[in-house]
Protein backbone atom coordinates (compact mmCIF):
# COMPACT_ATOMS: atom_id res chain seq x y z
CA UNK A 1 0.00 0.00 0.00
CA UNK A 2 1.35 3.15 -1.07
CA UNK A 3 -0.64 5.49 1.10
CA UNK A 4 -1.66 3.76 4.15
CA UNK A 5 -0.16 1.00 6.80
CA UNK A 6 -1.79 -1.82 7.90
CA UNK A 7 -1.96 -4.50 10.53
CA UNK A 8 -4.57 -6.97 11.75
CA UNK A 9 -7.35 -5.26 10.29
CA UNK A 10 -6.31 -1.91 11.33
CA UNK A 11 -5.85 0.45 8.32
CA UNK A 12 -3.42 4.15 9.94
CA UNK A 13 -3.89 6.99 7.34
CA UNK A 14 -1.93 9.65 8.32
CA UNK A 15 -3.51 11.43 4.63
CA UNK A 16 -2.92 15.46 5.03
CA UNK A 17 -0.96 14.88 7.87
CA UNK A 18 3.03 16.67 7.82
CA UNK A 19 5.81 14.94 10.20
CA UNK A 20 8.79 16.41 10.89
CA UNK A 21 11.70 13.72 12.31
CA UNK A 22 14.62 15.00 13.70
CA UNK A 23 17.71 12.63 12.99
CA UNK A 24 16.04 11.43 10.38
CA UNK A 25 19.05 10.24 7.73
CA UNK A 26 20.03 6.84 8.76
CA UNK A 27 18.92 3.95 11.44
CA UNK A 28 16.15 4.49 13.53
CA UNK A 29 15.58 7.85 12.23
CA UNK A 30 14.80 6.80 8.25
CA UNK A 31 12.95 4.03 9.43
CA UNK A 32 10.52 6.32 10.70
CA UNK A 33 10.34 8.88 8.41
CA UNK A 34 10.06 5.81 5.97
CA UNK A 35 6.68 4.29 7.73
CA UNK A 36 5.64 7.79 8.34
CA UNK A 37 5.21 8.46 4.54
CA UNK A 38 4.40 4.77 4.02
CA UNK A 39 1.66 5.88 5.72
CA UNK A 40 0.44 8.79 3.57
CA UNK A 41 2.15 11.73 6.08
CA UNK A 42 4.25 14.44 3.87
CA UNK A 43 7.24 13.92 5.92
CA UNK A 44 10.42 16.27 6.56
CA UNK A 45 13.84 14.67 6.90
CA UNK A 46 16.52 16.30 8.63
CA UNK A 47 19.48 15.64 9.78
CA UNK A 48 23.35 18.22 9.80
CA UNK A 49 23.88 18.23 6.73
CA UNK A 50 21.65 19.69 3.55
CA UNK A 51 22.84 17.52 1.01
CA UNK A 52 22.90 14.00 2.96
CA UNK A 53 19.02 15.48 4.15
CA UNK A 54 18.38 15.78 0.49
CA UNK A 55 19.36 12.04 -0.68
CA UNK A 56 17.32 10.88 1.94
CA UNK A 57 14.12 12.44 1.11
CA UNK A 58 14.40 11.65 -2.70
CA UNK A 59 15.23 8.05 -1.50
CA UNK A 60 11.77 7.88 0.97
CA UNK A 61 9.82 10.01 -1.84
CA UNK A 62 10.60 6.91 -4.73
CA UNK A 63 10.15 3.92 -2.37
CA UNK A 64 7.17 5.62 -1.07
CA UNK A 65 5.63 8.21 -3.33
CA UNK A 66 5.26 10.43 -0.74
CA UNK A 67 5.81 14.47 -0.50
CA UNK A 68 9.49 13.61 1.44
CA UNK A 69 11.72 16.94 1.69
CA UNK A 70 15.25 17.15 3.15
CA UNK A 71 15.85 20.09 6.08
CA UNK A 72 19.32 20.49 8.03
CA UNK A 73 19.53 21.57 11.16
CA UNK A 74 21.81 21.86 14.35
CA UNK A 75 19.09 20.83 16.96
CA UNK A 76 21.98 21.54 20.06
CA UNK A 77 21.44 25.18 18.98
CA UNK A 78 17.70 26.30 20.31
CA UNK A 79 17.52 29.21 17.61
CA UNK A 80 18.29 26.47 14.95
CA UNK A 81 15.77 24.47 16.10
CA UNK A 82 13.13 26.91 16.38
CA UNK A 83 14.64 28.59 12.37
CA UNK A 84 13.59 24.27 11.14
CA UNK A 85 10.37 24.53 12.19
CA UNK A 86 9.31 27.90 11.13
CA UNK A 87 11.26 26.19 7.83
CA UNK A 88 9.01 23.19 7.64
CA UNK A 89 5.50 24.55 8.14
CA UNK A 90 6.81 27.40 5.92
CA UNK A 91 7.15 24.64 3.45
CA UNK A 92 3.94 22.45 4.32
CA UNK A 93 1.55 25.10 5.50
CA UNK A 94 1.14 23.17 8.62
CA UNK A 95 2.89 20.76 11.55
CA UNK A 96 1.03 17.75 13.09
CA UNK A 97 3.62 15.58 13.81
CA UNK A 98 7.06 16.09 15.79
CA UNK A 99 9.08 12.93 16.39
CA UNK A 100 12.81 13.74 18.20
CA UNK A 101 14.84 10.89 17.41
CA UNK A 102 18.21 13.09 17.27
CA UNK A 103 20.92 12.37 19.53
CA UNK A 104 24.46 11.39 20.08
CA UNK A 105 26.12 9.01 23.14
CA UNK A 106 29.92 10.08 24.54
CA UNK A 107 30.37 7.26 26.70
CA UNK A 108 32.90 6.94 29.56
CA UNK A 109 33.17 5.98 33.55
CA UNK A 110 31.66 8.83 35.78
CA UNK A 111 35.39 9.30 36.82
CA UNK A 112 36.53 9.88 32.88
CA UNK A 113 33.62 11.87 31.74
CA UNK A 114 34.47 15.21 30.66
CA UNK A 115 32.06 18.35 30.78
CA UNK A 116 32.46 18.64 27.08
CA UNK A 117 30.94 15.07 26.87
CA UNK A 118 28.17 15.89 29.56
CA UNK A 119 27.41 18.80 27.78
CA UNK A 120 27.15 17.44 24.21
CA UNK A 121 24.90 14.85 25.18
CA UNK A 122 22.60 16.63 26.92
CA UNK A 123 22.11 19.72 24.31
CA UNK A 124 21.68 17.09 21.46
CA UNK A 125 19.48 14.36 23.39
CA UNK A 126 17.02 16.95 25.87
CA UNK A 127 17.88 20.29 24.85
CA UNK A 128 17.41 19.89 21.29
CA UNK A 129 14.24 18.45 21.87
CA UNK A 130 13.14 20.66 24.13
CA UNK A 131 13.59 23.51 21.70
CA UNK A 132 11.80 21.81 19.00
CA UNK A 133 8.86 20.70 21.06
CA UNK A 134 8.78 24.35 22.19
CA UNK A 135 8.76 25.49 18.66
CA UNK A 136 6.00 23.36 17.49
CA UNK A 137 3.99 23.10 19.66
CA UNK A 138 3.00 26.93 18.96
CA UNK A 139 1.37 26.33 15.79
CA UNK A 140 0.05 22.76 16.94
CA UNK A 141 -1.80 24.72 19.75
CA UNK A 142 -3.24 27.25 17.29
CA UNK A 143 -4.66 24.37 15.10
CA UNK A 144 -5.40 22.27 18.31
CA UNK A 145 -3.79 19.62 16.99
CA UNK A 146 -0.72 17.41 17.59
CA UNK A 147 1.33 14.72 18.18
CA UNK A 148 4.47 14.53 20.05
CA UNK A 149 6.74 11.67 20.12
CA UNK A 150 9.78 11.36 21.51
CA UNK A 151 12.22 8.58 21.46
CA UNK A 152 14.31 8.18 24.66
CA UNK A 153 16.15 4.66 25.01
CA UNK A 154 15.65 1.92 28.00
CA UNK A 155 18.74 3.38 29.60
CA UNK A 156 16.75 6.57 30.62
CA UNK A 157 14.83 4.02 33.15
CA UNK A 158 17.48 1.89 33.95
CA UNK A 159 20.47 3.56 33.57
CA UNK A 160 23.86 1.80 32.20
CA UNK A 161 27.53 1.76 33.53
CA UNK A 162 29.38 4.24 31.31
CA UNK A 163 26.44 5.96 30.34
CA UNK A 164 25.55 8.71 32.97
CA UNK A 165 25.58 11.47 30.49
CA UNK A 166 23.50 9.17 27.90
CA UNK A 167 20.81 8.14 30.92
CA UNK A 168 20.25 11.81 32.28
CA UNK A 169 19.38 12.84 29.02
CA UNK A 170 17.29 10.08 28.02
CA UNK A 171 15.30 10.37 31.91
CA UNK A 172 15.09 14.15 31.44
CA UNK A 173 13.54 13.11 27.98
CA UNK A 174 10.78 10.71 29.67
CA UNK A 175 10.02 13.56 32.79
CA UNK A 176 9.57 16.77 30.31
CA UNK A 177 7.29 14.71 28.05
CA UNK A 178 5.25 13.58 30.96
CA UNK A 179 4.69 17.64 31.78
CA UNK A 180 4.08 19.04 28.34
CA UNK A 181 1.43 16.00 27.77
CA UNK A 182 -0.23 17.54 30.94
CA UNK A 183 0.56 21.65 29.58
CA UNK A 184 -0.66 20.60 26.25
CA UNK A 185 -3.69 18.37 26.72
CA UNK A 186 -6.46 20.85 26.58
CA UNK A 187 -5.24 21.78 23.11
CA UNK A 188 -5.21 18.11 21.71
CA UNK A 189 -1.94 17.84 21.27
CA UNK A 190 -0.44 14.04 22.57
CA UNK A 191 2.76 13.46 23.91
CA UNK A 192 4.07 10.28 24.24
CA UNK A 193 7.55 8.12 24.72
CA UNK A 194 8.88 6.04 22.80
CA UNK A 195 12.06 3.79 24.74
CA UNK A 196 13.97 1.40 22.76
CA UNK A 197 16.32 -1.46 23.85
CA UNK A 198 19.02 -2.77 21.56
CA UNK A 199 18.16 -1.93 17.97
CA UNK A 200 20.06 -3.86 14.76
CA UNK A 201 21.64 -0.18 12.80
CA UNK A 202 25.24 0.64 11.76
CA UNK A 203 26.12 1.22 15.78
CA UNK A 204 25.70 -2.62 16.28
CA UNK A 205 26.74 -3.91 13.00
CA UNK A 206 30.81 -4.58 14.43
CA UNK A 207 29.50 -6.98 16.67
CA UNK A 208 30.92 -10.04 16.45
CA UNK A 209 28.35 -12.69 16.03
CA UNK A 210 29.76 -13.99 19.34
CA UNK A 211 28.90 -10.89 20.80
CA UNK A 212 25.41 -10.63 19.33
CA UNK A 213 24.26 -14.10 20.19
CA UNK A 214 25.07 -13.36 24.21
CA UNK A 215 23.67 -9.78 23.74
CA UNK A 216 20.26 -11.88 22.10
CA UNK A 217 20.73 -14.31 24.84
CA UNK A 218 19.28 -11.75 27.76
CA UNK A 219 16.39 -10.64 25.34
CA UNK A 220 13.23 -12.77 26.41
CA UNK A 221 12.68 -12.35 22.10
CA UNK A 222 16.34 -13.45 21.52
CA UNK A 223 17.02 -10.98 18.76
CA UNK A 224 17.87 -7.44 18.47
CA UNK A 225 15.22 -5.15 17.39
CA UNK A 226 14.46 -3.14 13.99
CA UNK A 227 14.63 0.20 13.15
CA UNK A 228 11.28 -0.96 11.57
CA UNK A 229 10.17 -2.44 15.27
CA UNK A 230 10.43 1.30 16.68
CA UNK A 231 8.96 2.77 13.91
CA UNK A 232 5.76 0.51 13.80
CA UNK A 233 5.21 1.92 17.39
CA UNK A 234 5.88 5.28 16.09
CA UNK A 235 3.50 5.56 13.51
CA UNK A 236 0.82 4.17 15.93
CA UNK A 237 1.27 7.19 18.56
CA UNK A 238 1.40 9.38 15.52
CA UNK A 239 -2.12 8.16 14.65
CA UNK A 240 -5.72 8.61 15.73
CA UNK A 241 -5.76 5.04 17.34
CA UNK A 242 -4.53 6.35 20.27
CA UNK A 243 -6.26 9.11 20.83
CA UNK A 244 -6.97 8.58 24.43
CA UNK A 245 -3.25 8.27 25.28
CA UNK A 246 -0.77 10.62 26.08
CA UNK A 247 2.35 10.78 28.81
CA UNK A 248 2.89 7.37 28.76
CA UNK A 249 6.63 5.43 28.01
CA UNK A 250 6.68 2.71 25.33
CA UNK A 251 9.22 0.17 25.72
CA UNK A 252 10.18 -1.82 22.49
CA UNK A 253 13.04 -3.75 23.73
CA UNK A 254 12.25 -7.74 23.12
CA UNK A 255 10.80 -7.93 26.98
CA UNK A 256 14.52 -6.89 28.42
CA UNK A 257 13.28 -4.61 30.42
CA UNK A 258 9.48 -5.41 32.47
Amino acid sequence: MSDTTAARGLTIDLGGRVALVTGSTRGIGRAIAAALARAGARVAVTGREQSKADAVAAELAAETGADVRGFAADLSEPSQAAALVDAVEQAFGQLDILVNNAGLTRDNLLMRLKDDDWDAVINANLRGAFATCRAASRGMMKRRYGRIVNVASVVGLTGNKGQANYAASKAGLIGMTKSIAKELASRNILANVVAPGFIDTDMTAAMTPEARASLSAGIPLERLGTPEDVAGMVVVLASDLTAYVTGQVFVVDGGLVM
